[in-house]
């Protein structure tokens, strides 16, 4: 099963950028419209799409496999 972060949609870089600039603008707003609540879950949400997109990605292959990663 493919993992959300292995997801053929997010293999390019802008849009996983783009995911994450929405997150951060989502928060923004929140935090514009007096609504502190919803703006520390939409950090929360940038936050975790930081992590899954650049600090846990790993780009797939070459030849189209699966990226190495340890069975769970």
């Amino acid at each position: 099963m493919t993992r959300d972060n292995e997801h053929p949609f997010f293999r390019p870089l802008w849009r996983r950028i783009a995911a994450v600039c929405a997150c951060l603008a989502w928060s923004v707003l929140e935090f514009v419209s007096k609504a502190p609540t919803w703006g520390f879950i939409a950090l929360a949400f940038a936050a975790y799409a930081i992590w899954q997109f650049f600090i846990n990605y790993r780009p797939p292959p070459e030849d189209g496999g699966r990226p190495d990663r340890p069975t769970e």
